[in-house]
């Protein structure tokens, strides 16, 4: 039995989510694979296949209809090759553009003009074959292994048009002679190539903005360390190093893998773990992981996981899988191309046989216009503008409301959402420390305020900055003796009186009374952390600090549960902190202490309940839940990778905007479904008037050149009612 090997691929030359459907459809054909699935959010190819298949072959299948797979020793080019792509495209979009403009003036209204028709020709020529033949070439392959996508559509009609209009142009006596005139349709042709070509664009410019939220996840990890080797220090690309090893981190540098302190005492930003803004104090036998951040102190600590298995490696891992797994919902224009090409074209030839038979003498010119009328009324124009076109504009109302939609998926998904999942720091409150309340003795002066700022100043302690934010003075006053005890606080003296700021340990070591404030069991049972100060052996004031709830939190979380909404808070904080949260926001449902991988274990969970989940937050200890949510939601004010992560950003980090959110995306659904419904419409009456169904009641007839017209304000009419989503939201 042969062994079975999982990898990962990139793909070129994706454009829609048929394409992804193709290829996923044609590596599944081959003869040693598995299981395949091909990702349109990713532009990857998770292939599951025998050990001893040959990848090349993989390529190859993958060539023929019209994409190309990057095997390993070319992944490394990927970025070069897509943003040729991108290049490529938006040059298609201007000059079909440019070059379809006129063709249209002239040939929707200076039809007659001496050589009009010749120089509709040369503008139409370049559009068809230089900007435009990637259609006829992708068409082609996908029809050789009985596929249709929207290029067929595309190919079919704009060929048929452009054909018929140059066999007029250069044989009009042909129709004359019929006492008929030789209209040409390369106006409907060029503008096709050029409209299709602009939504391909828009939605391509919009994918090439938003920054890889996987590059700056690995962008945390460090690159060279510095390892103890016999006492001496050895600076050592990470790669190298060895469980075992002893690792020295100095100030500011980030923690390389995972590991236990082995000397030192430090402060550790570990926020992209646990979300928490407070740094956590780590001294001998404490845990510390990779990508945090040390402090002001050194670490020498010894590596217990590296590589793949530390918890930064391991998230990085998760997101990749819940991107990958998380296709976009195919469009429903790509799902009904492969239904709607050959119906149109059946219909097309069944109207040519049955004029060709019933017809009078003109049977055989009836019977062509007809067939052309058909292929050009059926244009997939309307069809290719109802959703990009709808989404342009919602994504543009969305951004005047600090909401920036990164695609139609969240769009889509966001007005079904029944569970909102909410991180605490960040998203319900600031995300910072902050004094939120104090007690100071009668016999306070100014003189003890200026004493504890200066004493602040030199603390290690990331709470002192919250202090010294809160006292907010410019004094100077001279610190000796200065002293910090670690885990209690610091001690020094000004002016000859000894000055003590820290918690209730550093009190009581020293005999002072803590217990005589009223509002400080309150603190307490809010979780507040409490900041005592003393001037000599006498409580002079206190300071609790806490995180505080963003004003609006509330407000959103009520309006969100009104709307019958379940809401849970999800936190790597301490328990109490998380209820007297929660309490105060009005959320019942709350999960404390957790790691980034126990967030995505409960969204799973919740999903198992057939529940639709957003999940919003603000820090990278989110990304991995957020991209499992059926919906991501991020802070505009949080984590550069949490936004990468998320389909939708809010970006002034104001929770109230979320519920604008979900009501636009159920306005934008709704124009699009009507966009789509209208489109097919104009199809089930256009395309049997084009097929004379009128002719034997009425003697009406819809040529070509109405057809053509009929297609523009299909066209127009989608994008007129996309426009009415810039109404009040």
């Amino acid at each position: 039995m042969a062994n079975i090997t999982k990898q990962t691929f990139p793909v070129t030359g994706l454009s829609c989510a048929a394409c992804a459907v193709s290829v996923e459809s044609m590596l599944k054909s081959l003869p040693n694979v598995k299981d395949a699935i091909v990702s349109y959010a990713t532009k990857e190819a998770i292939v599951t296949y025998d050990s001893n298949a040959n990848v090349q072959t993989f390529k190859t299948a993958i060539q023929e209809i019209g994409y190309d797979l990057l095997l390993p020793t070319s992944v490394d080019i990927k970025e070069e090759i897509e943003e040729k792509e991108y290049k490529t495209i938006k040059q298609r979009a201007i000059y079909s553009l440019l070059f379809s403009l006129p063709v249209m003036v002239l040939g929707m209204f200076y039809m007659h003009l001496p050589y009009s028709n010749y120089i509709q020709l040369i503008l139409t020529i370049p559009i068809l074959l230089l900007w435009g033949r990637h259609f006829y070439i992708r068409a082609w392959q996908q029809a050789k292994h009985g596929l249709a996508n929207m290029d067929t559509l595309v190919a079919i009609s704009t060929a048929t048009a452009f054909l018929f209009s140059l066999f007029n142009t250069f044989f009009p006596q042909y129709w004359s002679s019929k006492g008929l005139e030789a209209h040409v349709y390369y106006e409907a042709a060029s503008i096709i190539i050029a409209f299709v070509s602009l939504g391909k664009w828009m939605e391509e410019r919009a994918k090439s903005n938003t920054s890889s939220a996987l590059k700056k996840l690995v962008g945390l990890q460090a690159k060279e360390v510095i390892v103890y080797k016999k006492s001496v220090e050895v600076l050592t690309p990470i790669a190298a190093v060895q469980v075992g090893d002893s690792i020295l981190v100095k100030p500011g540098e980030k923690i390389a893998v995972d590991g236990i302190v082995e000397n030192g005492n430090s402060y550790i930003d570990e926020s992209m773990i646990s979300g928490e803004p407070t740094p956590v104090n780590k001294k001998e036998k404490d845990k510390v992981y990779a990508g945090t951040i040390n402090g002001k102190s050194t670490l020498v600590y010894k590596a217990v996981k590296v590589g793949e298995q530390t918890l930064l490696s391991q998230i990085i891992k998760t997101v990749k899988q819940a991107q990958a797994s998380k296709a976009p919902v195919q469009k429903l224009v790509d799902k009904i191309s492969g239904i709607f090409v050959p119906i149109v074209i059946g219909i097309a030839t069944l109207t040519f046989v049955i004029w060709l038979m019933l017809g009078n003498e003109n049977a055989f010119t009836h019977a062509l216009l007809a067939a052309v009328t058909v292929l050009v009324i059926a244009c997939p124009c309307a069809l290719g503008l109802a959703t990009p076109t709808a989404i342009m504009v919602g994504v543009g109302k969305g951004a005047m409301h600090q909401i920036l939609i990164k695609d139609a998926q969240s769009l889509e998904l966001a007005h079904k959402i029944d569970t909102v999942v909410l991180d605490k720091t960040g998203t319900i409150t600031e995300g910072k420390p902050a004094v939120l309340d104090e007690w100071k003795s009668e016999n306070f002066t100014n003189a003890d305020a200026d004493a504890i700022n200066a004493i602040e100043k030199l603390s290690e302690h990331p709470l002192a900055e919250a202090l010294i934010k809160h006292l907010n003075l410019d004094s100077y006053v001279n610190v000796s003796n200065f002293m910090s005890k670690t885990g209690k606080g610091v001690s020094a003296e000004v002016g000859g009186i000894t000055y003590r700021i820290g918690n209730k340990g550093l009190m009581n070591e020293n005999g002072i009374a803590t217990s005589t404030v009223s509002n400080l069991n309150l603190w307490i049972g809010k979780a507040y952390t409490i900041i005592y100060v003393s001037r000599d052996n006498e409580l002079i004031a206190i300071y609790a600090v806490a995180d505080k709830v963003k004003e609006g939190s509330k407000q959103a979380i009520s309006e969100l549960t009104n709307n019958g909404i379940s809401i849970y808070m999800l936190t790597g904080d301490n328990a109490d902190a998380a209820n007297a949260i929660a309490k105060e926001v009005g959320i019942t449902a709350v999960h404390a202490e957790l790691l980034p991988s126990d967030k995505s274990a409960i969204i799973k969970q919740l999903q198992k309940e057939n529940r639709v989940v957003a999940m919003v937050g603000d820090g990278i200890n989110d990304s991995e839940a957020l991209a499992i949510a059926d919906v991501g939601i991020a802070m505009g004010k949080g984590s550069d990778i949490a936004m990468d992560v998320a389909e939708i950003t809010i970006t002034n980090s104001d929770l109230r905007v979320l519920p604008k959110a979900i009501k636009l995306s159920a306005k934008t659904i709704r124009v699009i479904k009507q966009n789509l419904f209208w489109a097919f419409v104009y199809n089930v009456i256009g395309i049997p008037l084009a097929a004379g169904i009128l002719y034997p009641i009425n003697g009406f007839l819809l040529t070509p050149m109405l057809a053509s017209a009929a297609m523009a304000l299909s066209s127009v009419s989608v994008v007129t009612n996309s426009l009415r989503l810039n109404s009040k939201l």
